[in-house]
């Protein structure tokens, strides 16, 4: 009975603080949320009319030519031919994580220079204007997920996107410009682009 007593206040206040913390706090904060901030609390989803296409908080794994790439991710997923090994799974919001290489892995390594010599193949005129290939479009983030690219990574990619789309330069660059994020109150945060509401407006310009 000694030990019941003692043991007693203890779980009261476990279950109390579980009750407070696991179910009526975050019940609280989505409740609030959806009505402060509806878009937000719902997955900042990105619509094409009635279309959903992503989300302003997880990549995509864009490749073509004709579009902006973003930053490479180390995610992986189940390799489907063979459920006991991984394949990589661009972007794979079940599987957020980084590479944890080593500044010296020969894997990291190569996959940096492959990058770097796929990022010269598609970008020859960057290149050839002396441009240097950004880092953020050579190295992963540490979710594996990152939606954004600096604005000198977007600048990189104009040249290509025009002759490929066969648009104007300055109205690619003009697009970029105008897609920037600034800092909140000028100095929280860096200066980037959303890559997926980027291409969305590049779209937008052939409509």
């Amino acid at each position: 009975m000694t030990l019941i007593r003692q043991l007693r206040p203890a779980l009261v206040i476990f279950g109390f603080l579980s009750l407070l913390t696991g179910l009526l706090y975050p019940l609280s904060m989505t409740a609030i949320s959806s009505v402060l901030m509806p878009d937000k609390a719902a997955g900042s989803l990105v619509h094409d009319g009635k279309r959903t296409v992503g989300s302003v908080l997880i990549g995509q794994n864009f490749t073509q030519s004709r579009y902006f790439h973003g930053r490479p991710s180390a995610t992986i997923g189940t390799d489907p031919a063979d459920p006991t090994k991984t394949v990589s799974t661009p972007y794979n919001a079940a599987a957020s994580v980084g590479s944890n290489a080593s500044p010296t892995a020969k894997a990291l390594v190569e996959r940096v220079a492959s990058a770097i010599a796929r990022l010269k193949a598609e970008n020859p005129e960057a290149i050839a204007n002396g441009l240097s290939i950004p880092m953020d479009l050579v190295t992963t983030s540490a979710s594996g997920l990152d939606p954004d690219i600096s604005p000198q990574a977007a600048f990189f990619q104009i040249k290509r996107i025009a002759r490929v789309r066969n648009l104007p330069e300055e109205m690619v660059r003009q697009l970029v410009e105008h897609m920037i994020e600034h800092p909140l109150m000028g100095w929280l945060g860096e200066p980037h682009l959303n890559v997926l509401e980027l291409n969305m407006a590049l779209d937008s310009l052939h409509r």
